[in-house]
Parts: C-alpha cells; structure tokens; sequence
C-alpha cells in the first residue's frame, strides 16, 4: 500500500508541479523565445535597413560622381570646339590676309602695267599730234609729266 501512496503522491505532485511551475516555466521560456526572435527580426531589420541606407548613400555618391563626370566631359567638349573655332577663326583671317596681299600685288602689277601701255600709247599719240621731232629731255620730261599725273589722279576705279 506504501506504493500505491507513493504512487498516487507523485501523481499529485507531478500535477501540482505541471500546474505551479511547468506552466509558468513553459510561458516563460515561450515569451523569451519570442523576445529572442524578435531582437534577431530586429536586428536583421535594423541590418537591413543600414545596408539599405548604405547602398543608397553610395548609390547618390555615384550619381554625384556621373554627373561631374558628365559636366567635366561637357566643359572639355566645350573647350575643344572653342578652340577649333579660335583655329579656324585664325585661319580665315590668314587666308583673308593673304588674299588681301595678293590682291594688292595683282592691283600694284595692273597698275604698272597699265602706266606702262598708258605711256606707250600717250608716247604714239603725242608723237602723231606732234609730228616734231623731240630730243631725248623734252621726251623724258613729258614721260615724267604725264606719269605725275597720272599718281595724282585714279585709272579707271584702281589708285595709283
């Protein structure tokens, strides 16, 4: 009978303790369970979000550093062309200078060339108005005269 008691107290408390302390160590490993995963969910959240933050950060640095990329590749563009203007701009004025020379020779041998038939053919026609027989001075001074006035005055539309 001893262990029929012994048994039948056990029993008792084996369900006192299910009731006293089991539950209540059960509930409490439970709810620290549950703090434990929501530190980790937590954790790995605010983990998350820092990585996230991170990424964006460098996500911005790299579009700061695009665009001053972009902005230094425009200004340098911008130079060049710059200076391929300055170099055609030279250009053209050389080959505007160098025209203008070689208009002014073409003009200076027109008009040489035109003192020279000029003289020639006032030399003929005062020769044939004449008719006299000049001697070489009388010549030469006409020559110088007309030549004179010919540096005061234009031939057609070209200074002399």
């Amino acid at each position: 009978m001893t262990l029929i008691a012994q048994i039948l107290n056990f029993l008792i408390l084996a369900v006192i303790l299910k009731a006293v302390a089991y539950k209540p160590i059960v509930k409490m490993l439970k709810a620290r369970e549950d703090k434990i995963a929501e530190s980790i969910q937590k954790a790995d959240d605010d983990e998350a979000k820092a990585a996230l933050k991170e990424y964006q950060d460098q996500l911005a640095g790299a579009r700061i550093k695009a665009q001053e990329i972009v902005d230094k590749a425009m200004k340098r563009a911008q130079e060049e062309r710059d200076a391929h203007v300055l170099e055609t701009k030279k250009e053209i004025e050389q080959m505007k200078t160098a025209a203008q020379s070689e208009i002014q020779r073409d003009r200076e041998r027109a008009v040489d060339q035109l003192r020279g038939e000029v003289v020639a053919l006032s030399m003929a026609a005062a020769g044939k108005i004449i008719r006299v027989k000049m001697d070489e001075t009388e010549s030469e001074k006409l020559v110088s005269e007309f030549i004179e006035k010919l540096n005061k005055e234009q031939i057609g539309d070209l200074p002399c």
